[in-house]
């Protein structure tokens, strides 16, 4: 079997899990307000890699966990992503049109209620992360670690706080250490705390949660570059979303930055260091590998 066969029926396995879970947690789309719920499922279940709540479930596994035990909070990680999308590709932020090959959630439901299908996703998923029912193997004390690490990668000390300086730094010159901020905070901290969350929920001790989060902040980096890089050289088709529209925005990106080789060397050698901090768990580690190379390879 290839490496692209495994990791294709690794991450469909993976994503199937995902979806069934959140389809078990979610309202169905006749529950009242319907217009809110319907644009909660409209971006939630539009075709997403599901890559923070896989990486959860990779993590725990990896260190011998029951993967099972810890879908409520990949689930919430999933919900958290999809809320920023939603409010990222609003007017008053990216104003984009298209997210996967479909109409962005504010075109089909209206700003307002796409605004509040954001609010409530992100209020859902912490909801979801305290049902002690759902998670009656976790220590409540262990939860409790693991949402409050989400929460802070979720906000103005990670993913909010990175996009504010995104945002922020449009149309300006840019420098080294504020793309670095940006893409640490704003995509790095959240695949990182997914890994670290993983781990912990499945009874990981200190240096093996050390080095799922390190393999968290390097892939994290480089997804990020990589997302850069398909932005000036991706196929629209296959991305689902337009390209090109960093430079239009003037935004601070690696390859305006730096250049598209080096950009390209840059997710590369971080990619190498991700593996690198795997190694202690050997075979087990293997789907991680997988998920780093697919990172810098990916097209879409």
């Amino acid at each position: 079997m290839t490496f692209d066969a495994k990791l294709d029926g690794y991450l469909k396995d993976k994503k199937k899990l995902v979806d069934q879970a959140l389809e078990a947690y979610l309202p169905a789309e006749n529950v009242y307000p319907s217009a809110l719920i319907q644009a909660v499922r409209y971006s939630l279940f539009a075709g997403g890699k599901r890559i923070r709540p896989v990486l959860c479930l990779a993590a725990a596994e990896t260190v011998g966990g029951d993967i099972k035990t810890t879908l409520p909070v990949a689930c919430a990680l999933e919900m958290i992503h999809t809320y920023s999308l939603i409010h990222d590709d609003l007017p008053a932020m990216d104003n984009d049109d298209v997210r996967r090959g479909k109409p962005t959630n504010h075109k089909v439901f209206g700003e307002a209620v796409a605004i509040l299908a954001g609010d409530a996703l992100l209020t859902e998923a912490f909801h979801l992360m305290a049902r002690t029912d759902l998670m009656p193997e976790i220590d409540p004390a262990k939860l409790l670690v693991v949402v409050r690490d989400i929460a802070q990668a979720a906000g103005y000390d990670g993913m909010v706080g990175g996009q504010t300086v995104d945002i922020l730094s449009e149309g300006r010159q840019g420098d080294p250490d504020t793309l670095n901020y940006i893409h640490y905070h704003k995509t790095a901290a959240l695949i990182a705390v997914s890994l670290k969350s993983g781990a912990l929920l499945a009874g990981a001790n200190t240096v093996e949660v050390n080095a799922l989060e390190a393999y968290g902040h390097h892939i994290g980096l480089a997804f990020q570059i990589a997302d850069d890089l398909l932005n000036v050289e991706g196929n629209k088709e296959l991305l689902g979303k337009n390209t090109g529209s960093d430079r239009e925005r003037g935004k601070l990106a690696y390859p305006a930055l730096v250049g598209v080789e080096v950009s390209r060397q840059k997710a590369f050698e971080l990619t190498q260091a991700a593996i690198e901090d795997v190694a202690l768990f050997e075979e087990r580690a293997l789907p991680l590998r997988w998920i780093a190379e697919y990172v810098v390879e990916r097209s879409s």
